[in-house]
């Protein structure tokens, strides 16, 4: 059975912070306050002391491996849809690949850091990554604690409900893209609906809740993995463009757990896939298709995300409409990018 680019249902979470924003990709949503569209994952161990969203296994979409899950497919394919790409030590796909739809704030909170989750192990790492698909004018996000904040003013702010003042907020707009270490406090502010890539744990310390009282806050928790020296994540955030006539790629993030780069490519373009490694790719305007010679084609388009199998024997992506896309691979196996 060839492999193919693999498509997936989305999983819908209602949050009382969510909305109808999804709809500008293309969805119809199953509710009102949809919060969290889980794109791409294969998670089963979410701390129960924790705020997180719960276990989910990515169910696929579309072709001869339709209705199998994420886990099924690796277990069947291994090498060809990996590559070289280890597994986390859990024997799960090492990212976890969401959209976020801030109707209002989210909470303030923080996952787990290294210190913590090596002294807790039921807690798990999770470090994250924002690209800004669109904001209202005011749109922000609130990312680190301010310099030179010390844990009692934090508890201080926790009691009088002042937590967000003593927070850095970054005004956002589209293509802006953040990086997000396990340790930083951190909330989505609302009116940004944003595409998420993170290492696969939603073990997550709410702090602050915006006076919100029907969700539980993890206070003692949160202060165990707040990390309140300076924010400095230039070294992960260091753009860098390569344009052609008909491309362009702009790499947004890089960090010991994945790279994303923004990819365009102009109306009628096509060109070959050079991977001998998966890669994820969320789709943002335009669409085509992806051809193999000795395979299925696979068509794509604007709001869906794919993953793209290490083994696809000539394959060749061709575009029906200008395209844009995040692409999402793995500094571990890294060598060939479409440029």
């Amino acid at each position: 059975m060839p492999l193919y680019p693999l498509t997936f249902e989305p999983i819908y979470k209602e949050k009382v912070w969510g909305g109808q924003t999804l709809q500008i990709l293309g969805r119809e949503l199953p509710g009102q306050t949809i919060g969290e569209s889980w794109e791409l994952a294969d998670l089963g161990n979410t701390s129960a002391s924790g705020g997180g969203g719960g276990d989910a296994r990515s169910v696929i979409a579309q072709g001869s491996l339709a209705g199998k899950t994420l886990s099924e497919v690796i277990a069947q394919f291994g090498e060809k849809l990996l590559g070289r790409l280890p597994l986390t030590p859990e024997g799960q796909f090492p990212l976890l690949v969401k959209f976020l739809d801030a109707r209002e704030n989210l909470s303030v909170q923080v996952h787990p850091s290294e210190a913590y989750a090596q002294s807790h192990p039921e807690a798990h790492l999770k470090s994250e990554a924002w690209y800004i698909v669109a904001a209202e004018p005011e749109g922000c996000i609130y990312k680190g604690v301010k310099p030179g904040i010390t844990t009692n003013q934090f508890r201080q702010a926790i009691e009088a409900g002042t937590v967000v003042d003593l927070m850095n907020r970054i005004p956002v707009r589209a293509g802006d893209c953040h990086y997000l270490p396990s340790g930083t406090c951190h909330a989505l502010g609302a009116g940004v609906l944003a595409a998420e890539v993170q290492t696969p744990s939603d073990t997550t310390f709410r702090v602050y809740d915006w006076g919100r009282t029907d969700r539980e806050l993890h206070i003692e928790q949160a202060m165990a993995c707040i990390d309140f020296g300076a924010v400095s994540n230039e070294e992960y955030e260091k753009r860098s463009h390569v344009a052609g006539i008909f491309t362009t790629v702009s790499r947004l993030v890089q960090c010991e757990h994945f790279i994303i780069e923004r990819i365009r490519m102009s109306e009628g373009y096509e060109q070959e896939i050079p991977y001998d490694q998966p890669a994820v790719w969320m789709v943002l305007q335009g669409g085509g298709q992806i051809v193999q010679p000795n395979g299925p084609t696979t068509s794509f388009a604007k709001g869906q995300t794919l993953l793209i199998p290490a083994a696809m024997s000539e394959a060749s992506v061709k575009l029906e409409a200008d395209t844009a896309w995040l692409e999402v691979t793995f500094p571990q196996t890294a060598n060939t990018q479409l440029a």
